[in-house]
């Protein structure tokens, strides 16, 4: 199913003519629960992994802080709440039995040893076939994103890797691919989720517009009722490419730390696909919904919060894509 994101409120570009050249494109991957194959694009599905490659393992020092929790307990634990929120009707009361109810209370004792190997997770898989804004190295027509799921300094989030390939290359995949034993939180760990990719027009976050443009836009938000930043620059959800925001944090420059270079957005990835206001809800998801509640809902798919519901950002140098990647969190 396509996933439409609704036209924006207004044309900001027929208001200020002089923000058109700034337009980019980005690419919404409108993540949904799903069963998805190492052929596809997909978020915390399998991966098109060579059998003779070896998984990457996390070599970073870690907090160590957070609630622990096993892979399999996390699991077990979304299948419960999952079966008893689908048989729970809206304004009643939650239809949990007394057996499930015991299950998840065993489950809230578990162990979970912070101490076992730090196996990289995967958590997203991409295809330039069916991401436009995607750009890799010559040759390379998938991006694999895994990330270590404990915190890490200086933001206190998962460390992500990328692996760039050639998807003809591999003729022999891996089978049984790795995974960690544990991870810090629980909503380190994806829904697996098929994708429906739609490009979308971004605008620079409202900082860096050039001249007193920033200024004059403030000023026609007090007269217009719309917000430039929420309604009209930046899309929710995740996505590939466009522009960067910075609603937590000042701006600061994202530096490459091999050559200096500026470094491009490569993906965002968010914990939610739509804010309070639900300007950038899909069309396709305004439909009618279940008497009964979803889990997960709509607007959290894949059940991945960053911080406090922020996004992790992730960056790549313009020069070469062996550089090291930047990574903000806002």
């Amino acid at each position: 199913m396509t996933r439409t994101t609704p036209p924006r409120p207004v044309d900001i570009a027929a208001v200020f003519p002089e923000i058109a050249p700034l337009a980019r494109t980005a690419t919404r991957l409108h993540p949904r629960p799903g069963t998805p194959g190492v052929h596809d694009s997909s978020i915390g599905g399998p991966l098109l992994w060579p059998s003779d490659e070896p998984w990457p393992v996390c070599g970073e020092s870690h907090e160590n802080g957070g609630d622990f929790t096993r892979l399999d307990v996390e699991r077990r634990r979304r299948r419960i709440l999952s079966a008893a929120w689908g048989r729970t009707r809206k304004g009643e009361q939650f239809a949990i039995t007394p057996e499930e109810r015991a299950e998840l209370d065993r489950l809230d004792k578990e162990y979970a040893d912070p101490d076992t190997p730090a196996t990289m997770l995967a958590v997203a898989q991409l295809f330039m076939r069916e991401v436009p804004d995607l750009v890799g190295p010559p040759g390379a027509d998938v991006l694999q994103l895994l990330w270590c799921p404990r915190d890490h300094g200086p933001h206190y989030c998962p460390s992500p890797v990328l692996r760039w390939r050639r998807s003809a290359d591999v003729t022999d995949v891996l089978a049984e691919q790795p995974e960690p034993d544990v991870m810090e939180y629980d909503t380190y760990l994806p829904v697996p989720c098929v994708l429906h990719p739609e490009q979308v027009v971004e605008y620079p976050y409202a900082d860096f517009l050039p001249g007193d443009l920033e200024e004059r836009i403030r000023t026609w938000e007090e007269s217009s009722g719309y917000d430039y930043f929420s309604e009209l620059s930046i899309a929710d959800g995740w996505k590939v490419g466009g522009y960067a925001a910075w609603n937590l944090t000042d701006p600061y420059p994202m530096l490459c730390d091999d050559c200096g270079a500026d470094m491009d957005l490569l993906v965002k990835v968010d914990s939610g696909e739509w804010d309070g206001a639900e300007s950038w809800r899909p069309l396709e998801d305004a439909g009618p919904e279940s008497e009964f509640h979803e889990h997960p809902n709509r607007s959290e798919p894949t059940q991945i919060t960053i911080g406090r519901g922020y996004a992790l950002w992730i960056f790549t140098c313009p020069v070469s894509f062996d550089h090291p990647h930047g990574v903000s969190m806002q």
